[in-house]
């Protein structure tokens, strides 16, 4: 597909993403990018730091806490971000404090046409300043199966998700809300991985025997040294990713020099080569699970993330050609194990393509009345915007 330049010539997007992990930066930089290739220009900013220096500093250490206390994460999504209930909209209002105002000097010095919004803070500030910009679209794009309260806001004019179970629960909130249901979008590199075969020779990696990549998010959660430890003792190649998790990576490092079956990385663009070259992926549940079912890989994951990464870990599964793995390292070493056993090859190189995103991309614009009208030339004619792309 071709994609369409006229409609978005001279027009301006802003991207409000969010540095929480990586996901988020990586969805806002694909629209970005599907804009860009219409003839949008495109400026990202990141919600946090809208947030001021000790707002984003106190909510990553906020988040970072929830991680370490699951029971208490747990009941702040289920009880209280899924219900809607008094102390989402009290944190809601909030950060809106802090968000609002920054945001809202950005946006008269240099007003844009659209506003698309993959952080909930984002799309809660722009729920009170739309008003102020007539003309001015957003969009809310969200990759969770289980989309809870604060994405959702009555002046957002489309919703961008990835399951018709997502758009269920936008609806929940929002009756009446336009949801375009879309491929999850991936980086170009997953489109067009090296070989399993190059990719271990530029690895190191022996061409005959089983690998994994051991990687989970750019906190680097989970027991993935003592997993790529005995992993390597039972004969396996271990690509083991730390992310951004320094003291991960030195631990690595330290399995790496008496393991040499054990190839560590720190925070890497080497992704897509990298699950090229192995026949499993053990990582958490969020959007690498898009990019491994693109790349044609079987994935185990680990039930690491509290809240929303229980509901997104249950939704992979229901997709299939996954598993679900503890944290216990005794159990996840087995559970790779036996995973390892189910690979059948020889294994795909590649089995997604960027075209169903594009034309979905497409589909929700018209929508919004900004490209190509849903029926049109590259969109779908039957009013589902969008279809789930998978193995």
């Amino acid at each position: 597909m071709t994609p369409l330049a006229t409609p978005g010539a001279g027009r301006r997007a802003l991207l409000l993403s969010g540095s929480i992990g990586m996901g988020h930066d990586v969805m806002a930089k694909a629209c970005a990018t599907s804009l860009r290739a219409r003839g949008w220009q495109c400026e990202t900013l990141d919600a946090m730091q809208l947030l001021g220096e000790r707002g984003g500093r106190m909510g990553e250490r906020v988040f970072r806490a929830l991680l370490h206390f699951p029971a208490a994460y747990d009941g702040f999504h289920f009880a209280a971000l899924r219900m809607g209930n008094r102390l989402a909209e009290v944190v809601e209002a909030a950060a809106r404090r802090e968000v609002v105002p920054r945001l809202r000097a950005l946006l008269r010095a240099d007003p844009p046409d659209l506003v698309v919004s993959v952080f909930p803070t984002a799309a809660a500030a722009m729920d009170v300043l739309k008003p102020e910009f007539p003309g001015l679209v957003t969009m809310v794009f969200c990759t969770d199966v289980a989309v809870h309260r604060l994405w959702v806001h009555p002046s957002t004019d489309v919703y961008l998700v990835t399951s018709d179970a997502a758009a269920c629960y936008v609806r929940r909130f929002h009756p009446e809300a336009e949801v375009a249901v879309v491929p999850a979008p991936v980086r170009a590199a997953f489109y067009d991985p090296p070989t399993q075969e190059d990719a271990r020779r530029a690895f190191g990696v022996p061409l005959d025997g089983p690998a994994v990549l051991l990687m989970a998010g750019a906190w680097g959660l989970g027991p993935l040294a003592e997993a790529a430890d005995a992993l390597a003792a039972a004969g396996v190649s271990v690509l083991a990713v730390a992310g951004r998790n320094e003291k991960l990576a030195a631990r690595l490092r330290e399995v790496a020099a008496r393991r040499p079956h054990v190839v560590p990385f720190g925070y890497t663009d080497q992704v897509a080569a990298l699950m090229a070259a192995s026949d499993l992926v053990v990582t958490t549940s969020g959007d690498t699970c898009s990019e491994a079912r693109g790349i044609g890989r079987d994935m185990l994951l680990l039930d690491v993330v509290p809240g929303h990464g229980r509901d997104n870990l249950q939704h992979e599964l229901e997709r299939g050609h996954t598993g679900v793995a503890s944290a216990d390292p005794g159990l996840l070493v087995r559970a790779v194990l036996a995973g390892l056993e189910r690979v059948q090859r020889p294994l795909p190189r590649v089995v997604g393509t960027p075209q169903a995103w594009e034309r979905a991309f497409d589909a929700a614009l018209g929508t919004a009345g900004l490209g190509a009208a849903p029926g049109s030339d590259g969109a779908p004619a039957n009013g589902r915007l969008g279809t789930l792309t998978g193995r």
